[in-house]
């Protein structure tokens, strides 16, 4: 068979393996399965894991409810962690003793930071010492995959896309010269490495992140409808058009165009 007789008929092949290597456009993948630690913080109500260095305020109201953790200075990436999805489960193998039978899993959001303990040794109470990976899990979900009494679990973990009810939500604060947006409930990745706003007289504008998950701009937007433009750690981006009306004012919420999982 002539050469190039060959290449036509594998042609074919090769373009359906790319097709079905290819990942989904639009879709967040998972990430691989690692090794790290938990503990549990909050309460059995898990009122004490409210507020946060994520800038989160009242979990409840906000959807993510119980299924939260705090992250170790490892993990917390300064913030930038805030708002993505992992799924956890005990390492039953490393502790049958403690480990719920059947290695059930959880799937939490990031939403508080662990503070690193330096008067205490890594092994013995310094849990969220850098380098150790590291979540303070709320109460409720610590039970679910581990015995009250453990204290503290070996655990393995994923990043995970985050799975959430309706758009994502923008909560604008400040005051006229001084624009402090916290956006909340972003599917997909979870976590956000940029915000742009648009008022119906400017052009797309920059946010800086202030701190968590609020963003801040220091023009002057009064009396503008807005847009809002957000990218995911994993490069994708949402755009929502004129989600808040001209005559938004500040304290108000608005819910605009979510990420696919």
């Amino acid at each position: 068979m002539a050469p190039s007789v060959i290449m036509l008929c594998f042609a074919p092949l090769l373009l359906l393996s790319v097709l079905v290597n290819a990942r989904i456009p639009g879709v967040y993948n998972v990430g691989p399965w690692q090794s790290a630690h938990a503990t549990f913080y909050g309460g059995s109500d898990a009122s004490g894991t409210m507020g946060g260095a994520c800038g989160y305020g009242n979990l409840y109201s906000q959807g993510y409810g119980v299924n939260t953790a705090a992250l170790s200075t490892a993990l917390f990436n300064n913030g930038l962690s805030c708002g993505a999805c992992f799924e956890i489960k005990c390492d039953i193998n490393a502790d049958p003793k403690w480990c719920h039978q059947g290695s059930p899993s959880i799937v939490i959001t990031a939403t508080n930071f662990c503070p690193p303990n330096y008067a205490l040794p890594s092994d013995n109470g310094g849990w969220c010492n850098p380098p150790r990976s590291h979540f303070d899990l709320a109460m409720p979900m610590f039970l679910k995959i581990a015995e009250y009494r453990a204290g503290i679990v070996p655990v393995s973990y994923r990043r995970v896309a985050c799975r959430k009810r309706g758009g994502i939500r923008f909560t604008v604060n400040g005051f006229r010269y001084f624009n402090l947006v916290l956006v909340t409930n972003v599917a997909g990745a979870g976590d956000i490495v940029r915000v742009s706003v648009k008022g119906t007289n400017t052009a797309w504008l920059s946010m800086s992140r202030n701190w968590g998950q609020n963003w801040q701009s220091n023009a002057v937007l009064v009396g503008q409808a807005l847009s809002f433009r957000v990218t995911g750690s994993d490069g994708r981006t949402s755009t929502s058009h004129n989600v808040a009306p001209a005559d938004w004012q500040f304290g108000q919420t608005f819910t605009g165009k979510n990420f696919r999982v």
